[in-house]
């Protein structure tokens, strides 16, 4: 007997029968496709208005990126997937979809595919393209993958918890509405003062040499997608008895947020991270001290500083180091820098004009104690106080205050030969200037 063979089915059939998957019908149609391109260009529009601020520094492109996703992307993917969620009721094909051979579970998986995925996607690809944008810029530390990822999921997570509200609750304006209160919320609980704050994914953190603890972005994602999966359980699985199994999920969020919980108010999960906060010194006389983080900027606050380092060098009572990060109890002889990260645009300072009038007035001013400072020769201590500024670190012409009644003070000083200069610094640096009659007339 001759056996025969039948030919394979050409290429076109077999990738045509593997595009016909239901969860790959459900990606390409309805308004997922919408969701993710809307979310990728409310992020990347966001993040290029904020660009000089975040595109030096990973800690700072990671916050910025994490408070936009949750404030922005999370209330989109709520509104965009409980109005995909009641897509059917509308259509009057509910009972359709509803009569397929398959388990309610399942189909109710694949119905929310797009308002979890696509989102998350948008995300993630944003992301992407602004780390890619700070690559260049950035010196020290790295980007916080974990809790990107943790983000990306807090955005699915949103998407599949509006599905399910919108397949229960027929009203139009749902979407829409719970698009309003899922942004009120989420931005309520961001700028909280309590532990609970660190539950959401929009909580902020400022501090450019902190790390989070290693568990905090698996813990988030549990959180988040725990909450999700118990919703669509609950809402997918029958007879009733089956729903017990939506605790399972709800319990593994229970616990990840009684782990959030325990954190401290204020930090949260991050810690310092040595090895971002130790200190970099450049050669100077003062010494400029930044953080690892900062790396790339010391040498331009150092080359900032100079003009005033070369009227601080050598005299009794100028500074030792300035110091511009958290490195311990302050020795002797240190005193604090203006935030140049604060300055900074994309790891480099704009005007270092500007920088050098700030730390000059830095190094002049003193916390006085209620009741110091006055008296009947207070203002013509201001005045000096002014002019000794200026005469330090002229303010540029486009920024700073009226010098006028300081100007005869400041000739004064300029007038002077170099030693006379160099003693009244000293006598000036020697003074209590919250004690007015003290601070020496130029």
């Amino acid at each position: 007997m001759t056996a025969v063979l039948t030919p394979p089915p050409p290429r076109a059939t077999r990738r045509a029968g593997r595009a016909t998957r239901p969860v790959v019908v459900e990606l390409r149609r309805g308004l997922g496709p919408w969701t993710g391109l809307a979310v990728l260009l409310t992020l990347l529009v966001t993040m290029y208005g904020k660009a000089p601020g975040w595109q030096g520094r990973w800690a700072d492109a990671t916050n910025t990126l994490h408070v936009a996703a949750g404030l922005l992307a999370g209330p989109l993917a709520l509104a965009a997937g409980c109005w995909q969620g009641g897509r059917d009721r509308r259509r009057g094909t509910l009972d359709l979809w509803e009569s397929a051979a398959r388990p309610p579970l399942r189909r109710l998986f694949v119905a929310v595919a797009p308002s979890a995925l696509w989102p998350a996607a948008g995300a993630l690809l944003a992301d992407a393209v602004c780390l890619l944008a700070t690559w260049p810029y950035a010196a020290g530390g790295r980007p916080f993958l974990e809790l990107l990822a943790a983000d990306a999921v807090a955005v699915a997570a949103l998407g599949a918890l509006g599905h399910v509200v919108g397949r229960a609750v027929r009203w139009r304006l749902t979407a829409p509405l719970l698009g309003i209160v899922g942004y009120v919320a989420l931005g309520v609980g961001a700028y909280g003062q309590g532990s609970a704050r660190w539950l959401g994914p929009a909580a902020e953190h400022q501090f450019l040499w902190d790390r989070p603890v290693w568990w905090f972005g698996p813990v988030s994602m549990a959180w988040t997608a725990g909450l999700a999966l118990s919703a669509l359980l609950a809402a997918g699985l029958r007879p009733a008895r089956r729903r017990l199994l939506a605790l399972v999920p709800l319990a593994v969020a229970v616990a990840a947020a009684g782990l959030i919980l325990r954190l401290p108010p204020d930090e949260g999960p991050w810690r310092p991270d040595p090895a971002l906060a130790r200190p970099l010194c450049d050669d100077g006389v003062p010494q400029v001290c930044l953080t690892a983080v900062d790396a790339r900027l010391l040498p331009e606050v150092s080359a900032a500083l100079a003009p005033l380092n070369a009227h601080l060098k050598g005299i009794p009572g100028a500074p030792v180091r300035w110091v511009g990060g958290p490195f311990g109890p302050p020795r002797p002889g240190d005193v604090e820098l203006p935030n140049a990260a604060a300055d900074a645009v994309r790891g480099r300072l704009p005007r270092p004009d500007l920088y050098l009038n700030a730390a000059a007035s830095w190094l002049l001013s003193d916390t006085c104690r209620p009741g110091d400072g006055t008296g009947p020769d207070a203002e013509r201590t201001s005045v000096v106080n002014l002019a000794v500024i200026e005469w330090l670190a002229p303010t540029p012409e486009d920024y700073g205050p009226d010098t006028t009644a300081a100007r005869p003070y400041i000739d004064r000083l300029r007038a002077k030969p170099a030693a006379a200069q160099r003693d009244y610094l000293a006598r000036y640096l020697a003074a209590n200037t919250c004690r007015p009659e003290e601070v020496p007339i130029p």
